[in-house]
């Protein structure tokens, strides 16, 4: 599954993981680089996930506020 098709609650345990993975016994150099970027590029997905989250909810409220 590509990370466009997960939810932000999936994209959030997936970083999770890759974080831990930097205080585990697995840790090594030659792949810290690499698990760094896929951490920093997830980071990034998920902030723009919840920020578009945020405006849909602002356009439910406004639509909810003008109805009521």
């Amino acid at each position: 599954m590509s990370q466009e098709n997960k939810t932000v609650q999936q994209k959030m345990t997936a970083l999770t993981e890759l974080v831990g993975w930097f205080q585990s016994t697995e840790f090594s150099l030659e792949e810290a680089v690499d698990k760094y970027k896929a951490a920093e590029a997830l980071a990034e997905e998920i902030e723009k996930d919840l920020t578009k989250l945020k405006n849909d909810i602002s356009v439910v409220k406004q639509r909810f506020d003008s109805e009521a």
